[in-house]
């Protein structure tokens, strides 16, 4: 089951979404869901894990959790991401 948008899904309590980065970009921001994954461009280089760290807070701040509840499941080195919100979440209609 999709949550909207195709770009998440519902793993029992857990939200997993699906994201493509863009890391270097011009300004953090949320651009929406493209192509089944949610569109995150980050100002931070894809290097010790500054990247996934940024795409992190954006993704928590995009659903009104803290980071601490948004984990990185796949993708670390890559820029195609799957990140797991635990708790309780009520995701946007587009995801």
């Amino acid at each position: 089951m999709t949550a909207g948008g195709g770009a998440s899904r519902w793993r029992g309590d857990n939200l997993v979404v699906n994201v493509r980065v863009r890391p270097r970009a011009s300004r953090n921001e949320v651009c929406g869901v493209q192509n089944g994954r949610l569109c995150i461009r980050t100002t931070a280089a894809p290097t010790d894990g500054k990247a996934n760290r940024s795409v992190i807070r954006l993704v928590a701040r995009y659903l009104g959790v803290p980071p601490s509840r948004v984990a990185l499941q796949r993708g670390a080195s890559g820029r195609d991401k799957q990140l797991v919100v635990s708790g309780p979440v009520d995701p946007p209609d587009e995801l």
